[in-house]
């Protein structure tokens, strides 16, 4: 046993061991390996600082020499100079490669020399830029490229910009000058390869408040050249950032990642490039700028914005090139390398470049023309646009440029302020005709409302002196001031319209207007704008019509942007509109605002460009009207004698054949019964309709009166005016007279108003002069014809209409009564109860409402089975209407109409224009 337990611990031992060594081997393998990562590493980071510094000066750094005299670290100059020389070597053709590469990548001015082009005013349409731009040029030995040792061979240096790349600029000690020269050669390269305002340039020092490039001082007078404030830095940053997003906004919609990408599958320059040039001292900036300022820096260059920045010691994202001047007159790029030394290009002659400052600035000035007119609006083919994704027209001009208004998903509605004489109505002039000559009627729609007292939009439709319309006009409404119906009746169509789109839209199983004409291309689906001048009048009153159209305006604010329904809102004020208080969901939608000289509350609130535009301009604004989106147009004159009316001929020309004209609403002309659709469209009825007044709609319509057997088929008018009752009793009786053949009708009229003896004669002569049987019978005679219909009743053979003028004006002669018999009020009640049954049917004319129910006794008011009322009050009417509160006040021209089959609640007409009347 002893033995055993020997031998067992032996061979533990001897594992033991084993196994000792084998982890003292592994521990020295890692030890070992270590070491040499270290040593590697460490090679590496003197390999990435020698290379940074460069071969031969780190040869003469004491710092590094110390380290490179290290016995481990010898080899890392040996190294280096054999892959450079492997580099040379294989570099033979470089130098003269280099030279080819600036040469294609930099034509013109961007890499020619300054006596080729400065001072000549470019020509480039600014679709594309070149890739390089010269700032000097570098020289290296021969003997490295495999020629005689001492041959020199020299090669240009240039720097990405436009599109491809942000500048950093690091100074030297006393070389302020030097690096002017550089900015100064890059931007009058820039200026001097495109045409005038196809580049503008930002500059912004912190320590200087003028004198930015003294010799662009012409430029700077120009939109070319900007001078920014040395202590508002975030201004010009929120202006970038602005541009940024509005760029990216149509960039992406149309389906692209950049403005270069737009440029270049469009052909079309839709926005200038920008560069922004800043001044630093050195020293970091605030936190919140440079924060910005890496935002900015970002997304600068998908949206056509360069940096250059000027010892601003930060890293930005995306592509940067730098320069790092070594003095006065040499450099190391980042393009080149920290070997190459540049030998940067001398300053452009002071004088020379202000001379080309000034011709480019006058190219410019003439290029702009001065003020243009509204034809420069129009494009030179009309009706060739598509509405399918977005409406875009051009409304002004600043600096020559055109300045667009984008109606669209990203710019649904907008909103429109100026007071009087401030341009508004020209604004929108210019806005419909450039819209109009764009996008032909079956792309665009356009329902206009006016509520001031005025007839801006009455000549889109035709008039006596001008037959002509604006074929994209569907409405054309003006003076409703006081008729706020019309407006909520607009608002209803909309509505209406944007459900049926919505439905079309499921059908089609699509979400918004541009696809759902994709796969319903028969389908008629055009944008459609309204737009309602001086919009607050429609929220006057605290009453069930604004309800009604907050409620509206709000769902189509919302909803509407993805049917292609568009709100143009103005208006001279909007800070006193109730309605709105709280309810922000509309204003927040019109993300276009467009603000005329000294407009309130429509930009933003710390946004006040609009106090100091001038006279005949507008602030156009497509970012809910935040102060970096501000756009300041110049707006020709569209509303001078002659000037819209020659664009609307050429379009009634041209489109006139296949689109109809507008319905023209005047709130301050009465409906001609005569030209009423309603009128001329009736004809022989079973049942037929009194016409009362026009309606208040959007469509040519008429309110009427159905006839039929049913108890209570009679009409009474209500009110002491004069004019009105004679019109409602005269349209009632002549379109009931179109709707029967001679004989089957008796007319019987009774007057009980001497100043209306002439009226009612001449009515029945006109009947009579229809083949008619009409009659007029005196108020003294009215109770024996009472009598003598209720006997008939059952034994007529044809239809009797009564018309009774002043019924409470006989009342005294028909309470009176015989004992025994019934009185002539008896027999009205009673023709007023059973005769609509035998197709007798009674319109009159009551002065009061207590006349009217004096007249019906105790009955109660079933017999009156429609009613419209003039001058009366709407708490009188309520008894008539089931009850209801009736919110009506007296208008004149305007008559309450109801009617207790087929309205839920009263509605406001508009009684026939008798042509007559204008002479009694």
């Amino acid at each position: 046993m002893g033995r055993k337990a020997a031998e067992q611990r032996a061979r533990v031992l001897r594992a033991l061991n084993q196994l000792r060594h084998q982890i003292g081997l592994a521990l020295g393998a890692s030890r070992n390996a270590r070491e040499s990562a270290e040593l590697n590493l460490a090679k590496l980071r003197l390999e990435q600082v020698v290379v940074r510094t460069g071969m031969e000066r780190a040869a003469a750094d004491p710092e590094l020499a110390e380290r490179l005299r290290d016995p481990a670290m010898r080899d890392v100059l040996s190294w280096l100079g054999s892959v450079r020389n492997q580099f040379y070597a294989e570099w033979a053709d470089g130098p003269s490669r280099l030279r080819e590469l600036v040469s294609a990548t930099a034509p013109g001015p961007a890499g020619r020399p300054p006596g080729e082009w400065l001072g000549r005013v470019g020509t480039g349409q600014g679709l594309s830029a070149p890739g390089l731009w010269r700032i000097g040029s570098s020289t290296v030995d021969g003997s490295a490229a495999g020629r005689t040792p001492g041959t020199e061979l020299t090669f240009d240096v240039a720097v990405p910009l436009l599109d491809e790349s942000h500048l950093a600029i690091t100074s030297a000690p006393r070389t302020r000058d030097t690096v002017d020269a550089i900015v100064e050669n890059l931007l009058m390269r820039v200026l001097s390869t495109f045409e005038p305002g196809a580049v503008k340039i930002h500059l912004w020092d912190v320590g200087q408040l003028t004198a930015v490039l003294p010799n662009f001082y012409a430029l700077s007078r120009t939109s070319a050249v900007t001078v920014h404030d040395p202590t508002r830095l975030v201004d010009l940053l929120d202006e970038f950032a602005g541009h940024i997003r509005r760029v990216h906004g149509y960039t992406m919609q149309a389906g692209y990642s950049s403005l270069r990408a737009l440029r270049a599958a469009t052909g079309k320059r839709t926005e200038p490039w920008r560069i922004g040039v800043l001044y630093g001292n050195g020293e970091d900036l605030q936190p919140e700028q440079l924060r910005d300022l890496k935002r900015v820096a970002s997304g600068a260059l998908d949206a056509g914005i360069s940096l250059i920045l000027v010892d601003v010691p930060t890293v930005l994202g995306g592509s940067v090139e730098t320069i790092s001047l070594l003095d006065e007159r040499r450099a190391i790029t980042s393009m080149t390398g920290p070997e190459l030394v540049v030998d940067l290009d001398p300053p452009l002659p002071a004088g020379q470049v202000t001379t080309a400052a000034s011709r480019i600035a006058e190219a410019l000035v003439a290029k702009q023309g001065g003020p243009r007119s509204f034809a420069d609006l129009l494009p030179t083919e009309y009706g060739t646009h598509s509405s399918a994704s977005e409406l875009r027209a051009p409304v002004g001009f600043f600096e020559g440029e055109p300045v667009e208004v984008v109606i669209g998903d990203a710019t649904p509605h907008a909103l429109i302020g100026g007071p009087s004489g401030s341009g508004k109505t020209n604004f929108l002039y210019a806005l419909i005709g450039a819209l109009c000559a764009r996008y032909s009627p079956d792309e665009l729609a356009l329902y206009l409302l006016d509520f001031k007292e005025g007839v801006s939009f009455a000549g889109l439709a035709p008039g006596r002196k001008d037959s002509s319309w604006l074929p994209h006009a569907r409405l054309v409404g003006v003076n409703v001031n006081t008729d706020r119906e019309f407006g909520l009746a607009l608002l209803r169509f909309l509505s209406d319209e944007m459900r049926r789109r919505s439905a079309a839209a499921k059908d089609h199983e699509v979400t918004n207007i541009a696809e759902l004409r994709e796969q319903d291309p028969e389908g008629h689906w055009p944008r459609i704008v309204a737009v309602i001048d001086e919009f607050q009048y429609l929220f006057a009153g605290r009453d069930s019509v604004t309800a009604l159209a907050t409620s509206l305006l709000e769902d189509l604010a919302r909803r509407g942007r993805s049917q292609g329904i568009h709100l143009i809102l103005a208006s001279q004020d909007i800070a006193g509109i109730e309605a709105f208080w709280g309810k922000p969901a509309v204003f927040e939608q019109c993300t276009l605002r467009i603000a005329m000289p000294k407009a309130r509350r429509v930009l933003a609130e710390a946004n006040q460009a609009a106090v100091a535009a001038p006279r005949w301009h507008a602030v156009i604004n497509h970012d809910s009207g935040v102060a970096h989106g501000n756009q300041l147009a110049h707006v020709p004159d569209a509303s001078a004698k002659g000037v819209f009316p020659s664009l609307q001929r050429e379009l009634w020309q041209r489109y006139a054949a296949g689109h109809g004209q507008p319905r023209l609403f005047d709130g301050a002309h009465a409906p001609l019964l005569e030209t009423s659709e309603a009128f001329t469209g009736l004809g022989l009825a079973e049942r037929p309709r009194a016409l009362v007044g026009q309606s208040i709609d959007v469509a040519d319509t008429a309110q009427a009166v159905e006839l039929s057997p049913a108890p209570g088929r009679n009409l009474a008018v209500l009110g002491t005016s004069t004019k009105e009752a004679l019109s409602v009793l005269d349209s009632a009786t002549r379109s009931l007279a179109r709707q029967y053949q001679p004989g089957d009708v008796e007319f019987v009229l009774c007057c009980a108003v001497d100043t209306c003896a002439p009226a009612v004669t001449e009515l029945a002569d006109r009947l009579t002069a229809e083949g008619h049987k009409a009659g007029v019978v005196a108020a003294d005679e009215l109770a024996e014809l009472a009598g003598n219909l209720v006997e008939e009743l059952p034994t007529s053979g044809i239809a009797r209409i009564l018309v009774f003028y002043g019924v409470d004006g006989a009342l005294p002669l028909l309470e009176r009564k015989e004992p025994g018999k019934p009185s002539g009020l008896d027999h009205l009640r009673t023709l007023l109860k059973q005769g609509p049954g035998n197709r007798l049917h009674v319109l009159g004319w009551w002065r009061g409402i207590a006349r009217l129910k004096d007249t019906l006794g105790f009955g109660g008011t079933d017999d009156i089975g429609a009613w419209a009322a003039l001058d009366v009050q709407g708490s009188e009417l309520s008894p008539f209407c089931g009850g209801q509160v009736v919110h009506w006040a007296p208008r004149p021209g305007r008559a309450l109409f109801f009617d207790r089959t087929t309205h839920a609640a009263p509605e406001v007409i508009i009684p026939f224009r008798r042509p007559e009347a204008d002479d009694e």
